[in-house]
């Protein structure tokens, strides 16, 4: 209730009064105004996260590859000789309409990210076929394949 002023930085102001937040810059110098831009993206963000969310999409292609969420693991079949299970972490929210699609959701833009790079990372679409997980979207460059 009323009006609450941070110290962001030494050159931003952060006030929040009336459900408003501004962010003001201390100064005329370059790097005040440079850190008065940052800072008011990173509080547009935060407000983006918690009201709406960000979510990342993959799509799993090849035969054999599918994935399905268990309590707080993220099972994938993705040809190697075992499962690779994948904890999702606190936060994160990893949901399987369909088996070969994950969808990635939380609040953190930079963590969601981070986890969908992650499961990704475990078989990376390949140039010949197109095998992997990719981002829903993602366009692969194809190879052509060994001329005989």
């Amino acid at each position: 209730k009323g009006t609450q002023t941070f110290r962001a930085t030494d050159d931003v102001t952060i006030t929040v009064a009336d459900n408003v937040i501004s962010v003001t810059p201390r100064g005329t110098s370059k790097r005040a105004l440079q850190q008065w831009g940052m800072s008011r993206t990173i509080v547009a963000n935060m407000v983006f996260g918690v009201t709406e969310g960000y979510e990342k999409k993959l799509e799993i292609q090849g035969v054999g590859y599918r994935a399905q969420v268990q309590v707080q693991v993220l099972k994938l079949n993705l040809g190697y000789s075992h499962d690779v299970d994948f904890a999702i972490p606190e936060g994160i929210t990893v949901t399987t309409p369909k088996p070969t699609e994950v969808i990635v959701e939380g609040h953190n833009a930079q963590q969601v990210g981070q986890v969908a790079a992650n499961i990704r990372d475990w078989r990376r679409p390949e140039p010949y076929k197109g095998k992997g997980i990719r981002y829903k979207g993602e366009y692969i460059f194809a190879k052509e394949g060994k001329k005989k």
